[in-house]
Parts: C-alpha cells; sequence; structure tokens
C-alpha cells in the first residue's frame, strides 16, 4: 500500500490504540502530514515517533481507522483479512447448504474499520462506511474474487453498494439478476441489493429469527416493523397459527408478500399490512401470543438518544399492554448509542408503566458472522430480550 502521510499522537493519547483499539479521534492528534485526504494511507506513531500501525485517514471525529498494527500493510492485506473473516464463519457454522447468506467481513470485527461484505449466494456485496475503504473498493473485490472460489465458494458477481449520494452504486465484477433466492436455515428468502435497505437483508437477525421460530408454534403471532417479513417466514415453517406482518413501507410490505408465497403461504390468510405500528396496536388487545419488536435504530447519534429511549419505552409499553396473558414480546434496538443496559432498563419502565409481571427468558445479540473485537465493545450494537408476560 501507498502511505501517503504521517500522524503524530500527543503525549499520553496512544494507550487506547497500543491496546488495538482502531479509531483515533481528532482530539489525540498532535501533527498530521498537511496534503492529507480522505481516504488517505497513513502511519501512526505516538509522541516518541514510534510506529504503532498504518490506516485510512479521514477529516471528523474519528480521523483514523486503524488497519494493521505494527506491521506495513502490503499488497495482500484484503486477501489476507478477508481470507481469515471467512475462516471464522466456516469454523463457527455459519455457512452451510441450508444457509448461504451471511456477513462475510463486519467492520471493525475483522480488523477492516469502515468495509461490510455481505455474501448472498453467489453474490458479494461491498459497503464502504469510511473513504479510504470507498477509495480501496477495487482491490477488495479483486481480493473477494480470490478468497472465496479459492475455497470452494462460487462468485457470480461483486456488487459495490454506495453510501453517498456523489457516488454510483456498481458492480466491480460479473452481473447478477435481482431479486436473488437465498437460503437461510432452510428458508427461501428473495434478496433485493440494489433497492433494499442496507445490503438488502438484515443478516444479523438469523439466529434470532431461529429461536423465534422455537417459540412459535401453534401461536398468533405479530411481527411488527417486518421489513421483509424474516421473522414471519420463520414463524408459519414452525408451526404458527397465524401471523399478522406491519410495516409503514408498502414496498416492505410487498416484499414481505412475496417471501411467504415463496415459502408456501398466503399473504392474505397471514395478513400483511401496510400501517404505523402504533396505530396498528391501538385496537388489539387480547389478539396476539407472540410479539415481534425489530424497530429500525431510533437513535444514531448522541444527541438523539433520549427521544431513541422514549421511542423505545412507548414502543413496548404498548406491545405489554396488548399482548394475550401468557404472552412472549420479541424486542430488539439496533441504536448503537443506546447500550445494553440503558436498552434493559428502558424496557423495566416500559413494564412498569404497561403494569405486567414480565420475567426475562434470554438475553439476545447478533450472530457469529457479525463478530465483536475484544477490543471495539463498540461493536455490539444489537441487543435483544425475550420477555414472557404473565
Amino acid at each position: 500500500m501507498n502511505i501517503q502521510g504521517i500522524i503524530s499522537l500527543k503525549q499520553g493519547r496512544d494507550h487506547s490504540v497500543k491496546r488495538f483499539h482502531p479509531w483515533i479521534f481528532s482530539g489525540a492528534i498532535q501533527s498530521a502530514t498537511e496534503t492529507l485526504q480522505d481516504g488517505d494511507w497513513v502511519e501512526v506513531k505516538d509522541a516518541r515517533k514510534t510506529t504503532v500501525g498504518f490506516g485510512h485517514y479521514q477529516k471528523g471525529t474519528i480521523t483514523v481507522r486503524m488497519i494493521t498494527f505494527g506491521e506495513k500493510p502490503n499488497e495482500d492485506l484484503y486477501q489476507s483479512k478477508i481470507k481469515k473473516a471467512l475462516q471464522v464463519r466456516v469454523e463457527a457454522n455459519v455457512i452451510s447448504d441450508q444457509t448461504n447468506a451471511y456477513r462475510l467481513v463486519h467492520g471493525e470485527g475483522d480488523g477492516l474499520p469502515g468495509l461490510i461484505i455481505d455474501i448472498y449466494h453467489d453474490v458479494a456485496i461491498i459497503q464502504a462506511h469510511s473513504a479510504g475503504m470507498q477509495r480501496d473498493k477495487g482491490l477488495i473485490a479483486t481480493a473477494v474474487g480470490s478468497v472465496l472460489p479459492t475455497a470452494g465458494f462460487r462468485m457470480s458477481a461483486v456488487y459495490f453498494k454506495s453510501m453517498q449520494e456523489k457516488t454510483e452504486s456498481e458492480y466491480l465484477t460479473g452481473m447478477a439478476v435481482v431479486p436473488h433466492v437465498v437460503l437461510e436455515h432452510g428458508n427461501k428468502f428473495l434478496i433485493d441489493w440494489e433497492e433494499g435497505q442496507k445490503t438488502g437483508f438484515f443478516l444479523d437477525q438469523r439466529e434470532n429469527r431461529k429461536l423465534l421460530g422455537e417459540m412459535a408454534k401453534g401461536k398468533a403471532v405479530l411481527n411488527t416493523f417486518c421489513y421483509t417479513g424474516g421473522f414471519s417466514v420463520y414463524a408459519l415453517q414452525n408451526g404458527a397459527t397465524l401471523v399478522h406482518s406491519v410495516d409503514a413501507s408498502e414496498k416492505a410490505i410487498t416484499l414481505t408478500r412475496k417471501n411467504l408465497e415463496l415459502n408456501g403461504y398466503n399473504p392474505t390468510t397471514h395478513a400483511c399490512v401496510a400501517e404505523d405500528t402504533f396505530d396498528f396496536l391501538k385496537d388489539k388487545k387480547d389478539v396476539y401470543d407472540l410479539i415481534i419488536l425489530d424497530p429500525p435504530a431510533f437513535a444514531k447519534h448522541k444527541d438523539s438518544r433520549h427521544q431513541a429511549v422514549k421511542g423505545y419505552q412507548r414502543l413496548n409499553a404498548e406491545a405489554m399492554k396488548m399482548i394475550k396473558p401468557g404472552g412472549i414480546i420479541f424486542t430488539f434496538s439496533c441504536s448503537q448509542v443506546v447500550d445494553r443496559q440503558l436498552f434493559y432498563d428502558t424496557i423495566v419502565s416500559a413494564g412498569i408503566q404497561a403494569g405486567r409481571q414480565i420475567k426475562v427468558l434470554h438475553h439476545l445479540s447478533q450472530p457469529a458472522d457479525h463478530p465483536v473485537s475484544l477490543y471495539h465493545p463498540e461493536g455490539e450494537y444489537l441487543k435483544g430480550l425475550v420477555l414472557y408476560v404473565a
């Protein structure tokens, strides 16, 4: 890799990076090469001018995202890191003949901050959350196209899904038809990475969907914020007597109907409704045995955390009031700025407001293909609870 400049850290501000935390904040920087541009590779030195590692530079609060600690990156960097990431997924039994949709690279958790790679059968979707990863997308696509086929996985295309209006999404290698059918624990889903949210599917809920299915037999189920109906399909495949899917987006509801039909279910019998969840819940007391609350992130920044907590509290309290006695609620937060303890405390507050006796059956998180670096706890963004409501 061509190193474009040097970042020097202030005295006493190098402790976290020496403990392998991948972010260097602007306040820790003593000096920087004046000609640096967003996305440049930089060498990071401590106050004693000793090299601590290399990473991508970008103006902002997080100024450097560390890619290597100590050693200078070589031309095989992406290939080596992606190969290691694939090995983790294989050893964790994420990939099988029943599951061919998974996250291959999860940013900081795989030592590649700012990079997401999701695999949908034989197509890789790349998302860059930093200027450096966006600039290196060609190198990354080449690495993916080398590592997976070498390991015995067929690849027909690599698609770059842009996160910025100024940059167009594009196929970096090959082409593929969307929507694409994938398998997850034997269930079929249509994936549209070109027009869908994120990379087309929420892979982080895979094991939570499986658990939901195991608890859904004989139950009337409500799946709120359903997106493409993942929880709905699992519930029906495991013997739920009735499943209603609700999302404010008509586009999401259309996708849910298609996924129900793909798995052999009638979306008329198991209604799919385009409506605000709060409005839908108003007159549904004692209708459902199991409710899923999986809203989009209510807070993406710390300044919106208070309003997010109020939103989670209101949503959960309404569901707790409406659910049948002996019912089960799967409730989640994917807001990174709402940590696990704050989420738990918010659910406690909702329970008090609802006036119901509630037990915690499970604490839920993200699966093994969304690993969290021990040195970067911020990577644990998905929090969930399974609640029994007496």
